[in-house]
């Protein structure tokens, strides 16, 4: 029986590099599927790891109906047996249900993979109907790691150096490239140094040398309230 399962962890966990090797795994034994994506780093219509690795995938915008797509394929005479769907936090919930009709209607494997929250913490409407809905939810396991060491478990907006928790919900950016005055990055933080605002651009500036990051608390205090 075809199911429905959500790959879900943090940026720079390797979600889209198993991505990419769950479709080139079945394509391997001669099965068929559609790679879907949605606001890919590399561009429209791509789906990329950071490894260096990318193909032509179809972009997911607001308006496309998974089971329209996939029905029409299948009618069209084409072979669907697995369905990669990558960056899954930006589907609506609506795509979401789409996704487990055409498990449930079609037994189509769908492979979603996804961030689970974003960088207030708070889920993403996509990732929130998959927990929801999927038959299985797997926490990758390459952890991602924060400046300190430890795991990352938060992805943290960062505008000039400075993390933000305010703004809107979807606004892209990279953890890589060094960005241009005003524009976004990401980082990946432990809860620890999320709650207390702490990126590495703040840890390296409250250090006492260039070299001595400050893991005392003392020295990334919890901001009061806002």
């Amino acid at each position: 029986m075809a199911q429905l399962c959500f790959f879900a962890g943090t940026m720079d966990c390797g979600k889209s590099t198993l991505a990419l090797q769950m479709d080139h795994n079945h394509r391997a034994r001669g099965l068929a599927g559609v790679i879907f994506t949605r606001l890919d780093r590399s561009g429209e219509a791509r789906l990329s790891s950071r490894l260096g690795l990318s193909t032509d995938a179809v972009e997911v915008g607001e308006d496309l109906d998974f089971w329209e797509t996939v029905v029409g394929q299948l009618t069209a005479g084409a072979r669907v047996d697995y369905l990669v769907c990558d960056e899954a936090q930006f589907y609506t919930p609506e795509q979401v249900e789409q996704l487990a009709r055409i498990v449930d209607e079609l037994d189509i494997e769908v492979f979603a993979f996804g961030i689970t929250s974003d960088f207030r913490t708070e889920l993403f409407p996509g990732s929130r109907r998959l927990i929801e809905l999927a038959d299985s939810t797997q926490v990758l396991q390459v952890p991602a790691l924060c400046w300190c060491g430890r795991r990352a478990t938060h992805n943290a907006r960062v505008v000039d150096g400075v993390m933000v928790v305010e703004g809107e919900q979807v606004v892209v950016g990279d953890t890589t490239e060094a960005p241009e005055e005003g524009e976004v990055e990401y980082e990946v933080l432990c809860r620890r140094h999320h709650m207390r605002r702490m990126n590495s651009t703040a840890a390296h500036a409250a250090a006492v040398s260039a070299d001595v990051l400050p893991f005392d608390l003392d020295a990334c205090p919890v901001p009061p309230p806002a």
